[in-house]
């Protein structure tokens, strides 16, 4: 019966084709096309792929293990303004008939479930920057706006107007979706914004993640621009982040409470936020994924004169310069970066907060300095350590924690290894063009 009210409502709202949706190790949307008369086979069973053909499964090229089934969450179902007629649902991924331990959003929903336990759920405000980019005709990205050229761009009202055709249809799009947007702003780097929506429940707050990328890529690209949300396209400038606002939360509508609000609160925030410090390094993995990523995490000016991306592990009140700034009643993780998967980034940020609250770990002391001032020798006398300054670091320092490694779960934990190891090699042994125009003819 939900089947059925669920298809007549969408053919009412014009829906003639699902988009079964849902998300590999890499944090990108995958999935195929459905006619809605497949909805309730989508429900009940899924859509078939192919398992060894997504990124990060590992799963065999034959036998009752190679396929993987994307089954669809109805309460996620939604019409698309920018493509009329399809609707997404998300999927869950399940092989052999159960949760495939390896898909993201089921490693989230594990994470969720020890929450649960406990009768809290974690919520989460993530904030996405993204760059809008075009060719300059010789091979290299370039912001979409010619004009586009100050050093410190922030909230500039003269760039962010030649962008208001394509922002307005965003915000539009994802206003159709049920998504509320808080504001839209140019950021610190040339051809760069961000996007706010209003916090949720961590599995809705990533799956709205993913919502959004569809619709920013789709619309960027009538627009003539290429949306990207790689971590760090300027060398100079300042790189995308995709902080999360995190809070603890019990009860349910009129009885709901934030858990992080008072002096009990601020006992558990601290220990909440003393795991997240604790397994930093490990974090740092899945919250900066790529190569890329640490050309973000630098000690050191860009362009504007900051790179607002945190290079030590600690935390301070209203401090944007440390990892972890804190707010009343929550906190806000500025380690992530735009190429962070939000089902695997929220799953190990749960992880540690609870590790945190189960060992009441306590947080060191609050930094009220600003730490991008600081030399290295200060920061050293201070006691803050630094995060990873490599792909290659941060995945050594994951494959140590044994406590993420258990929350991401086995399959998961190798694959993401073993992708990213792969990544790290390919990067290592790369000869580019800075080492040709340095070496080339120095000896």
């Amino acid at each position: 019966m939900l089947s059925q009210a669920l298809q007549d409502q969408l053919r009412a709202a014009g829906v003639h084709t699902l988009l079964a949706q849902f998300t590999d190790l890499h944090g990108v949307a995958k999935g195929k096309y459905l006619p809605l008369e497949q909805l309730d086979a989508l429900l009940s069973e899924g859509a078939g792929f192919s398992g060894p053909s997504i990124a990060g499964t590992g799963l065999a090229r034959q036998g009752p293990r190679s396929e993987y089934w994307g089954r669809g969450d109805a309460s996620t179902a939604q019409a698309l303004p920018w493509m009329p007629g399809y609707a997404r649902l998300v999927c869950d991924g399940f092989v052999a008939g159960q949760p495939f331990d390896a898909c993201p959003r089921q490693v989230l929903r594990r994470a969720e479930a020890r929450l649960s336990a406990r009768g809290w759920q974690l919520r989460t405000g993530i904030e996405p920057e993204f760059f809008l980019l075009k060719t300059d005709g010789r091979g290299s990205y370039v912001p979409i706006d010619d004009a586009d050229r100050l050093d410190k761009p922030s909230y500039d009202l003269k760039a962010l107007p030649r962008q208001a055709a394509l922002l307005r249809e965003l915000h539009l799009a994802l206003q159709g979706c049920g998504l509320q947007v808080l504001q839209i702003d140019h950021e610190d780097a040339q051809g760069q914004y961000e996007l706010n929506f209003a916090y949720d429940r961590a599995l809705h707050s990533a799956d709205r993640i993913m919502l959004f990328k569809l619709a920013a890529q789709a619309i960027a690209e009538k627009h003539g621009a290429l949306f990207s949300m790689m971590p760090k396209p300027f060398a100079d400038q300042p790189g995308s982040g995709m902080h999360f606002h995190a809070s603890l939360w019990t009860g349910e509508g009129p009885t709901e409470r934030c858990l992080f609000d008072g002096a009990e609160g601020q006992v558990l925030l601290g220990h909440f936020i003393a795991g997240v410090l604790a397994h930093a390094p490990a974090l740092c993995a899945l919250a900066a994924p790529t190569v890329n990523s640490y050309k973000r995490l630098t000690v050191g000016e860009s362009l504007s004169g900051t790179t607002w991306a945190p290079a030590y592990i600690a935390h301070g009140p209203n401090n944007r310069t440390a990892l972890v700034r804190t707010l009343p009643g929550r906190f806000e993780w500025r380690l992530p970066d735009a190429a962070a998967n939000p089902y695997l980034a929220s799953a190990a940020l749960i992880a540690a907060g609870l590790d945190g609250i189960d060992r009441e770990l306590q947080p060191p002391a609050a930094c009220e300095d600003d730490l991008f001032a600081l030399s290295l020798r200060q920061i050293a006398d201070r006691g803050i350590a630094l995060l990873p300054q490599s792909l290659d670091q941060a995945l050594e320092a994951l494959l140590a924690d044994a406590m993420i490694c258990d929350a991401l779960g086995e399959t998961l934990t190798q694959q993401f290894l073993a992708l990213k190891r792969e990544e790290w090699l390919g990067y290592a042994r790369h000869v580019s063009a800075w080492e040709m125009q340095r070496y080339v003819a120095a000896f």
